[in-house]
């Protein structure tokens, strides 16, 4: 029986249920893929990457990512940017907007965020790194966290030094992605930096990178004594491996999803998708979104080929069933 994750964690004030932490994702973890994941047993579920200076600014496409709703509490909102006074005032109206922590992005290696210092940018400038949270934490009572990289070069010496930066300024826990900015998601994630940092550090240190099954979850915490993980593109569409995971470090063992299960869970983010976006967006989303959950499937590339014109939410829900009734009778003999 796996027993080193069966406790509760805390991330300042906020108990979580258990160690399983949905990672922040560009352009993938909106409201509907956290819900799906928060109803897929994670203990934590993040927001996708905010521009401060899109919430200070008045940005309406920005501030609706901020929306929320109580069935996927405790939730993280990350933000990213690299000016103290606009972080501040960006920290503030995530608070407002009912956060249970503030995340900020010190990883992103994208161009467009770099060159304006935010991101992994930070993750070479120190003091900034250094303004920038100590601006946030005096802005702020909710538990803040950061979320960094290897840094710029593979020695990890970068994210040693930001991490014990931001535990003197006051940061709840650390996310440790341990890969060089520069490696984007190539190449293998250096899991012994997350030990090296969690070694140096009082708060909560929770590892990220490279945990595509539920093994690989218990293994990071075996090999890092992290205090949780955190799971990216492994949930795109298996928000199943937060319970996968649970399950295995409390009773050994965990089952597979049923094509049931798998069949309800898309159709609630068809629905939850055209209920955020509407149905003309909504449907626009599904024609790709929807074919996540059905890779290495029989059939998943029929299926991926009869979405590519949804126009309505009717259609996304009859392309599901029809999908797993196919699969049944093919089952059964009668394909």
């Amino acid at each position: 029986m796996m027993t080193n994750f069966t406790m509760p964690v805390s991330i300042g004030s906020v108990r979580l249920a258990n160690a399983t932490i949905l990672a922040p994702l560009a352009g993938i973890t909106n409201l509907p893929m956290r819900l799906l994941c928060k109803a897929g047993g994670a203990g934590l579920v993040c927001s996708e990457m905010i521009s401060a200076n899109g919430l200070v600014h008045g940005s309406p496409k920005t501030a609706a990512m901020l929306r929320s709703t109580p069935a996927e509490r405790p939730l993280s909102i990350q933000i990213f940017g690299a000016d103290p006074a606009v972080m501040a005032e960006a920290a503030r109206m995530v608070a407002a907007a009912g956060a249970d922590i503030l995340d900020i992005n010190f990883g992103c290696s994208v161009r467009k965020v770099v060159k304006t210092g935010a991101g992994a940018a930070l993750m070479r400038d120190a003091r900034r790194a250094e303004a920038v949270l100590e601006a946030v934490r005096r802005a702020v009572s909710i538990p803040l966290t950061i979320k960094i990289r290897s840094g710029w070069t593979a020695s990890g010496d970068q994210a040693l030094e930001i991490a014990a930066v931001a535990e003197n300024c006051g940061v709840d826990a650390v996310t440790v992605h341990p890969r060089t900015a520069g490696q984007g998601f190539s190449g293998r994630a250096d899991w012994s930096l997350i030990g090296r940092i969690r070694q140096r550090l009082r708060v909560p240190v929770i590892g990220n990178g490279d945990i595509v099954a539920p093994e690989d979850a218990v293994r990071m915490q075996q090999e890092t004594g992290c205090a949780a993980v955190m799971i990216g593109r492994a949930a795109i569409g298996n928000p199943w491996i937060f319970g996968q995971i649970e399950a295995l470090w409390t009773t050994g063992t965990y089952r597979a999803v049923s094509p049931a299960e798998r069949r309800l869970a898309m159709r609630r983010y068809a629905s939850a998708t055209v209920a955020e976006y509407g149905e003309t967006v909504g449907c626009r989303l599904l024609r790709s979104r929807l074919g996540w959950f059905v890779r290495g499937l029989r059939y998943g590339s029929r299926f991926r080929e009869g979405i590519k014109h949804l126009e309505s939410e009717a259609e996304a829900l009859a392309a599901i069933d029809a999908f797993f009734d196919t699969a049944v009778s093919a089952e059964n003999g009668r394909d």
